[in-house]
């Protein structure tokens, strides 16, 4: 039986229960848990951690993309970084045997589940309100953070990708 590939999210239409300009963050996003799912399957465990050309490795990338999308989405609520956040911070890319890139993944699909409800109930009138960024408190928008987030995780699907290719080769 044959499979029709599907096109990009943003050629789908309208995610159902997102404000229409939060509309390109979960295009980007829902994109973006898709592509995961095909570049990491059947990936072989023991190349998790390798670092090509002295470079990130598929295991920094997967831990990268879950964080930095929990702290965007955390400096777009007006809030700072918990304790805990910034322990996860320090471990990217650390490499730890005893994590799997299932679970790396899981934890990825589940961040963007989590941004997916929270972008329902952002309300459009506070996407120009100003939020800090960081320790300095470097100024951004919750539409900034917002696109920032959907901007980043597309740019580290590109190097995942390109890391898998290269470590599998």
């Amino acid at each position: 039986m044959e499979t029709r590939k599907l096109p990009e999210f943003w050629l789908r239409g309208k995610v159902e229960g997102i404000p229409d300009l939060l509309q390109p963050v979960a295009h980007s996003l829902l994109q973006s848990r898709e592509e995961v799912q095909v570049y990491m399957k059947d990936f072989p465990e023991h190349l998790l951690w390798i670092k090509p050309a002295e470079r990130a490795s598929v295991g920094f990338h997967l831990q990268h993309l879950s964080g930095v999308i929990n702290r965007l989405v955390t400096y777009s609520k007006d809030n700072n970084l918990s304790e805990e956040q910034l322990v996860y911070l320090k471990s990217e890319g650390v490499k730890d045997s005893k994590i799997s890139s299932e679970e790396l993944i899981q934890k990825f699909l589940e961040n963007i589940d989590e941004t997916l409800w929270y972008l329902k109930n952002v309300p459009e009138t506070s996407l120009t309100e100003f939020r800090g960024v960081g320790r300095k408190q470097l100024p951004s928008t919750v539409i900034g953070l917002l696109f920032h987030v959907a901007e980043h995780t597309q740019r580290h699907i590109g190097q995942l990708l390109v890391t898998v290719s290269i470590v599998k080769a």
